[in-house]
């Protein structure tokens, strides 16, 4: 048996005026999708467990099997392992962005958070960026390591503690007052906010960004810290052996942890201009390999989500089918093995609020050896079943069948 995890981040949406109150799922020509939805199994799940925030590592260890509520202790320890970091038991991560704050104020405090990815910044630019904000703050128990676009990692060793910071995508639009970390253990990191303005904001590498019509990167923004993560291995819980494809380190990190296989797919951005074509090339390949479940992470519908790009997460969902499931589905058709194919998201990113919600969120499941009653089209609404699992981690009890 192949199992395929089509994990498209952020797809779930509410009705849009300019799509004729549809929603992009709805908007989206996906043939592929949902002509499998016909005879599929479907139905709503709750990747977020009550009282957890919203975040693609918590939803995602779900769809995983791993139950949040245990497991999530932050993105950034996870995003670290991705990036081949070591983390003693001691070490802190922190998730670093590189965002984009207004200039007009001259109180640090008073300016508005423009984009939480600036302008979705490349590697190498960041890399010369992250470069400088090491050299003014880092020592030697607190160093700052590049990732990949506006995705960084702090590693502080014997750090002043978990604090509880605004996560940058959500306060778009926002004076970033209101959202600075204070009191006595945020106190010791609003100094880096502040003080990294001064580091960026007229380097080099943004003064040629203006030129080019691009936003510069002039702040960095730390969120999400936590400590060194240990999951059960996921071919001994489940013995089958997995490969996961991402072009996020927080997904690769989770897969590494249990380990999985990452693969690496060159051109894939984590947006709507990401390599689609190669992410499904690569998992053909991964079966061909003898990879027994492949999970391809596709962020562009949640990127576009947070941009409030309509045109382009409705174009996402459409390149996911064009160029992930529908070769991948001609391929395991004709492998010689039954095969599973899981489709969903792990929360959804409305256009509207341009941030995540907990919402329960549509989930497809089609298999080679049963055709279930199925719905019209792969959609919010007509995944509206009876079905309704309210753990997301127990949604792959349903999709793999045990064989040890």
């Amino acid at each position: 048996m192949k199992y395929l995890v089509l994990l498209c981040d952020g797809m779930a949406d509410r009705p849009i005026p300019s799509l004729n109150d549809k929603t992009p799922m709805e908007a989206a020509n996906k043939p592929c999708m949902d002509e499998l939805a016909k005879s599929s199994f479907c139905g709503h799940v709750l990747n977020v467990p009550n009282g957890m925030v919203p975040e693609s590592d918590t939803a995602n260890l779900a769809v995983m099997s791993y139950d949040p509520k245990e497991y999530s202790h932050g993105r950034s320890p996870l995003e670290a392992v991705s990036m081949g970091l070591e983390m003693d038991p001691d070490d802190t991560a922190y998730r670093c962005n590189v965002v984009t704050i207004s200039e007009d104020e001259e109180n640090y405090d008073d300016k508005i958070m423009l984009d939480h990815s600036a302008d979705e910044i490349s590697t190498a630019e960041s890399d010369v960026l992250i470069k400088a904000i090491d050299e003014a703050f880092g020592t030697e128990s607190r160093k700052f390591y590049t990732g990949i676009s506006y995705r960084h990692c702090l590693i502080w060793k014997n750090a002043p503690g978990l604090y509880n910071f605004s996560r940058p995508h959500d306060i778009i639009g926002r004076c970033i007052k209101d959202y600075l970390p204070e009191g006595e253990i945020g106190g010791q990191f609003v100094d880096f906010f502040r003080k990294s303005y001064d580091v960026l904001n007229h380097h080099p590498i943004n003064e040629e960004r203006r030129k080019r019509g691009l936003k510069p990167a002039n702040s960095i923004w730390l969120w999400s810290p936590g400590t060194k993560p240990q999951l059960p291995n996921f071919k001994e819980k489940w013995g089958i052996s997995a490969s996961v494809i991402s072009a996020v380190d927080l997904i690769k990190g989770i897969g590494l942890c249990a380990g999985m296989r990452s693969v690496d797919v060159e051109g894939a951005t984590g947006n709507v201009h990401t390599n689609f074509k190669g992410k499904g090339e690569a998992t053909i390949e991964e079966f061909k390999n003898g990879a027994d479940l492949v999970y391809v992470h596709v962020e562009a519908p949640d990127e576009c989500g947070h941009r409030a790009e309509i045109e382009n997460k409705v174009r996402s969902i459409e390149l996911i089918d064009e160029h992930i499931l529908t070769p991948v589905y001609e391929y395991l058709k004709n492998c010689g093995e039954d095969f599973k194919i899981l489709i969903l998201p792990d929360h959804p990113t409305p256009v509207e609020i341009r941030t995540h919600t907990s919402d329960p969120v549509p989930f497809m499941m089609y298999s080679s050896k049963k055709a279930e009653k199925g719905i019209p089209s792969f959609t919010e609404n007509n995944a509206k079943t009876d079905f309704y699992l309210d753990k997301g981690e127990f949604l792959f009890d349903y999709f793999i069948e045990k064989n040890v």
